[in-house]
């Protein structure tokens, strides 16, 4: 013999899961979150923006950020409402 043992069970590798994890859709949503971020980023002058009668002056990057976050929530509660209604049909 040669002094080496047989190779026996293995623990899973701790750096596997996080393959396991990062699925395409999520990559797709990182590489749109941080397109966003650069633009915001990149867009800091003062704009006039029209919200139907009065005209507010802010940051062009204020208002870039503040319709991200309103299509995050808008995102999630499409998919709270699609998650809830395949519940009760399981139901």
């Amino acid at each position: 013999m040669s002094g080496q043992q047989a190779p026996g069970p293995t623990a899973p590798s701790r750096g596997a899961g996080w393959r396991d994890r990062l699925t395409t859709t999520r990559v797709l949503v990182l590489v749109l979150v941080v397109l966003a971020v650069v633009l915001i980023a990149e867009n800091t002058q003062h704009v006039k923006i029209r919200l139907i009668v009065p005209v507010v002056t802010m940051p062009l990057y204020a208002a870039l950020l503040i319709m991200f976050v309103l299509g995050l929530l808008s995102g999630a509660l499409l998919l709270y409402g699609r998650r809830r209604r395949k519940r009760r049909r399981q139901l």
